[in-house]
């Protein structure tokens, strides 16, 4: 443990820049030098812009799917793939899975998804059962490397594929937050979503359907705009 650096909490001052620094970008010699985070650390503040209430749930719609509760004890198993980051004085906590937007992307362009989509009644629900996955293996809420994909059979109509598709990445979601739920006994009470799928609105309506909380995509998800707030908050 002494071989490795000492953990300060986000936000921390490290101090001000050398004269090095100043000179060669310009900085002032009253600039602060702030401890940050991770991008998706501060993806998820912007999604909360800045406020971390316990039971907000943060999911990243992207090409991965990443889902995080907010807690107010941490909460590590490596056995289901849960791990935790310390914001303040609350944590997020939750996994990443290897289902999500590139196995979309490796059967839909971009535009079939939103032609496809208006076919697809997401009230109803797809009586496929799938587990959408590119290759064998999966980290959360199934912590298995061997997990084979279940994307068959395939129907002829790409609607119902697509449903079926989108169907089977928000299962995966909801079971993370329930195993969430169980592991820190915090309520899921809300999602917030961030990443290329939050504008979707028909995936918006299966997820609600299955996660039984409202979701919509937020305001602001950029890493930068997290990483600026916790600037505002030192001062």
């Amino acid at each position: 443990m002494a071989r490795l650096p000492r953990v300060e909490p986000v936000g921390g001052m490290l101090g001000g820049p050398t004269a090095t620094i100043r000179a060669l970008r310009g900085f002032g010699a009253d600039t602060r030098i702030l401890l940050g985070t991770t991008d998706s650390t501060a993806s998820a503040l912007a999604a909360c812009d800045g406020v971390l209430e316990p039971g907000t749930g943060i999911s990243v719609l992207g090409s991965t799917l990443v889902v995080k509760l907010v807690t107010e004890q941490p909460l590590f198993d490596n056995r289901l793939g849960i791990y935790s980051h310390r914001c303040g004085d609350r944590w997020l906590t939750g996994g990443a899975s290897n289902s999500g937007g590139a196995v979309l992307a490796a059967h839909f362009h971009g535009d079939e998804i939103e032609r496809l989509g208006r076919d697809i009644d997401p009230d109803r629900p797809s009586p496929l059962d799938y587990y959408p996955l590119l290759r064998p293996g999966e980290r959360f809420p199934i912590n298995d490397p061997d997990l084979p994909p279940r994307i068959t059979p395939r129907p002829d109509d790409d609607a119902a594929f697509l449903h079926a598709l989108l169907q089977g990445i928000a299962r995966i979601e909801a079971r993370g937050y329930r195993l969430l739920e169980e592991r820190t006994g915090t309520r899921l009470t809300r999602v917030l979503s961030i990443g290329g799928g939050a504008g979707n609105p028909v995936w918006t309506r299966l997820r609600e359907h299955l996660l039984k909380v409202t979701t919509g995509a937020s305001e602001h998800d950029q890493a930068a705009y997290g990483t600026a707030l916790i600037a505002q908050s030192s001062n």
